[in-house]
């Protein structure tokens, strides 16, 4: 999964005023990748081309412990919600940014093929919607569209940056799935995913920074 990671970020703007401000949570949604990808460079944890992984992602991410197991996802939650925290002096924008960090083990359980780990440790789960483009493509494209819409409808702003930011997505996303995939993993592949991850998330601090929650505006 990739843009539908973003769906918990555009939620948790969207269900109170006191959320951490859009860039924020859109660096929370995709924090471990940021961390996946930071420690592959470094070769810390690990991923090789496989065109035979799914039907979808040619990708074997075969040790990834520290950000992919439910515990290391976990430990990121609390720690990035601490930090936010510690920022804003709200205990509510901490938690939801913890949660839309969790978030991302529990999406890439439902499309991933069993790679995913508890702990770091030999079992490995996942559902494999990734074998099921059918199902997998209009969940992503339905729960980000969905989250999108929701935080449009309770926030009040410009409409030009929310929709530049929605068609940035929709690009990336038809690169990520229609485009040719490298035929091995490196440092440039895992430069070019983080730059993706930094337009995206500078395109949301713009939005965020551009729209304001309709509650905090004393709308209902």
């Amino acid at each position: 999964m990739f843009i539908g990671h973003f769906a918990p970020a555009f939620a948790a703007a969207a269900v109170s005023p006191r959320a951490p401000k859009l860039g924020t949570l859109f660096i929370a949604a995709q924090l471990v990748d940021w961390a996946f990808f930071g420690l592959a460079i470094v070769g810390v944890e690990a991923m090789r081309i496989d065109p035979s992984a799914t039907a979808m992602v040619p990708y074997d991410l075969y040790h990834m412990p520290y950000t992919h197991s439910l515990l290391g996802t976990g430990v990121w939650a609390v720690i990035f919600g601490l930090l936010v925290f510690a920022i804003l002096r709200e205990a509510s924008a901490g938690i939801l940014a913890a949660l839309v960090v969790a978030s991302h083990w529990l999406l890439d359980f439902v499309t991933h093929r069993p790679d995913l780990t508890l702990a770091g440790g030999d079992s490995v789960y996942g559902l494999g919607l990734w074998n099921l483009p059918f199902i997998a493509i209009p969940l992503e494209l339905s729960i980000t569209l969905g989250a999108f819409y929701w935080y449009v409808k309770r926030t009040r702003g410009p409409v030009g940056p929310p929709i530049i930011l929605l068609v940035l997505l929709l690009i990336m996303q038809a690169v990520n799935w229609f485009g040719p995939h490298p035929d091995e993993a490196g440092l440039g592949l895992y430069v070019q995913a983080l730059i993706a991850f930094g337009v995206l998330t500078l395109a949301a601090r713009w939005v965020g920074d551009n729209r304001k929650h309709k509650r905090a505006m004393g709308w209902r």
